[in-house]
């Protein structure tokens, strides 16, 4: 199992600053003198940090925010203006229009309370009508309204915001903080998201740091996170990772092995709320050993993001962190099966090709329906999106190469593409706001496979044979309409009567009888080449001879070894 395939949520209480932003509050005025400002300009340009462009690791959270930079091989938690080293996630407008962010966005939340927001987080990549929203409505003094997309957004002093530009309020800040500390403008960041979050919600987070001008170079899970920074200097083992914070509570299970990062000796506290004794005791029974210490709540999630930017920056390389996909993913193929291209626990990024043909002659366009799930069939696994290929010349069906493609990336992004190789043309679709399932689902789905598996398996098993009789009975009618003049009425009549048997048991869906029946077609239709070979010599004896010795297997050749759309 790896942190991907369990829940995790965030450990977004770590707080970085925005110097910048807090120059519009009251406390502007008291920030360091110029020359103070000056001498600790030098000295950060004195030291001995890394010239290259710096990869910024936030815990972006519910209800605090982190941001940490790679020092050498050390992560290091930076503080923001006021000296803390977390920030509040909170964005407001005074009555003056202002803008604030963080500790004086916090500090005047009791009497502005309509204009000021928090816990944001809890609305990026929801729509308005998502039942979540519509309970988040009930719990917060400010608006949410509805956006013209349909998306749930917020007002604040008479203006609409979507919930990733507050989220990018915020980043500002954060990015601000370590330009202040580095001394130099930063542009690229690894930003934190719980594990549940899906591909809307990932997509809405990376919108946030393009809006706060930053390149989002990887999107991690947090608990994923918290793992590294506590297996920078720590032994092998089996990890849980108990996050209970302001807006998620997840527990997650993962293995560190070499510095490997997949899948429990130590119990890590992450967020906030796990500073609370009671929290802290009621871990203690559920795991039946006290919780480790050695990881910060607040500020695990941000050391962890800023060690996977030291990881993409080669500053870091005795660690590898390998994420997983949750579930299997796969297409619909003839007899609507379920077939797989990507197990499930897979590594990524991944990216896997299998070839496809059609399943009907002179077929021009086939569907692509790709799917997400661990049933055999494919209406019983979800699906995340489906297009068409158009353009296939015109062949007979099973000639035609199809080549479906799934690539994965490292954020969990999935990209479908189909191409036929005669002709290069090619469609693709990018799996967007359906392709990500929250932990609950992942389970639901994984109890039913194992529930119904052996039912499954023989609905599998039935459709297996059923296309494998299809073909015998297309090839079988292809040999008699070819030979029906070089073979007595009596064999023709007999193979006939075989088809036609065969046809009735399929719609019966006996197993046992179609496969009876099936082995009485072969049979039958053997006897146009015992025929051909037992014919007078000359060139039509040979010929039948030629074609005789190549008909047996060409009516019980299984097109069905390659899978049909």
């Amino acid at each position: 199992m790896a942190f991907g395939a369990l829940v995790a949520s965030r450990l977004a209480r770590s707080g970085r600053t925005l110097a910048s932003a807090v120059a519009q509050g009251p406390m502007a005025q008291r920030t360091a003198p110029p020359l103070l400002s000056r001498l600790g300009a030098v000295a950060r340009l004195l030291s001995t940090k890394p010239a290259a462009a710096d990869v910024i690791g936030i815990d972006l959270g519910t209800t605090n925010s982190c941001v940490s930079v790679m020092e050498g091989k050390t992560p290091r938690v930076i503080e923001n203006a006021e000296g803390a080293r977390t920030t509040p996630s909170i964005v407001a407008k005074n009555q003056n229009g202002d803008l604030l962010i963080g500790i004086t966005a916090s500090r005047q939340a009791v009497t502005n309370a309509q204009n000021t927001i928090r816990g944001s987080k809890r609305l990026i990549g929801r729509t308005f009508d998502d039942p979540q929203t519509q309970k988040e409505m009930k719990m917060v003094p400010y608006k949410i309204v509805k956006a013209p997309n349909g998306d749930a957004w917020v007002e604040m002093g008479g203006q609409q915001y979507s919930p990733s530009q507050i989220g990018a309020f915020v980043l500002t800040k954060m990015k601000e903080t370590a330009e202040a500390y580095l001394g130099k403008t930063v542009s690229k960041a690894v930003i934190t998201v719980p594990a549940y979050f899906n591909d809307a919600q990932r997509q809405a987070t990376k919108d946030a740091g393009r809006i706060a001008g930053l390149e989002v170079m990887r999107i991690i899970n947090e608990p994923t996170a918290a793992a590294l920074s506590y297996g920078m200097n720590n032994k092998e083992g089996l990890i849980a990772v108990f996050d209970l914070g302001g807006g998620t509570f997840d527990v997650s299970i993962l293995e560190i092995s070499n510095g490997v990062f997949e899948e429990i000796d130590e119990v890590l506290l992450v967020g906030g709320m796990t500073r609370v004794p009671k929290v802290q005791e009621v871990v203690s029974q559920i795991f039946n050993k006290p919780p480790s210490k050695g990881v910060n709540p607040d500020e695990a999630v941000a050391m962890g993001a800023a060690i996977q930017g030291g990881i993409l920056r080669g500053d870091v390389k005795e660690l590898l962190l390998l994420d997983v996909t949750p579930l299997s993913l796969g297409i619909e193929t003839l007899g609507g099966i379920f077939t797989r291209l990507i197990n499930r626990n897979t590594t990524i990024p991944t990216k896997k090709s299998q070839v496809f043909s059609t399943a009907a002659d002179n077929q021009t366009q086939v569907g692509v329906k790709v799917l997400q799930g661990e049933r055999e069939m494919a209406a019983d696994n979800k699906l995340l999106g489906e297009f068409q290929l158009e353009g296939i010349p015109p062949a007979p069906r099973g000639m035609p190469q199809i080549e479906v493609t799934f690539d994965i990336d490292a954020n969990g992004i999935v990209k479908v593409s189909a191409k036929d190789k005669a002709t290069g043309k090619e469609q693709e679709i990018t799996i967007k706001s359906s392709g990500g399932l929250s932990e609950v689902e992942i389970e639901k789905m994984v109890k039913e496979a194992e529930l119904h598996a052996q039912k499954d398996q023989e609905r599998k098993s039935l459709i297996d044979l059923k296309n494998s009789a299809d073909t015998t009975i297309y090839s079988i009618e292809k040999s008699v309409s070819e030979y029906k003049d070089k073979v007595p009425a009596e064999v023709t009549k007999e193979i006939e009567s075989a088809v036609s048997d065969l046809r009735a048991a399929m719609a019966e869906d006996d197993l046992e009888k179609i496969k009876q029946k099936l082995e009485a077609a072969n049979k039958a239709v053997s006897k146009i080449g015992e025929h051909m070979q037992q014919g007078g010599g000359g060139s039509a004896g040979s010929s039948g001879s030629s074609s005789g010795g190549d008909q047996t297997p060409e009516a019980e050749y299984q097109d069905a070894k390659e899978a049909k759309m």
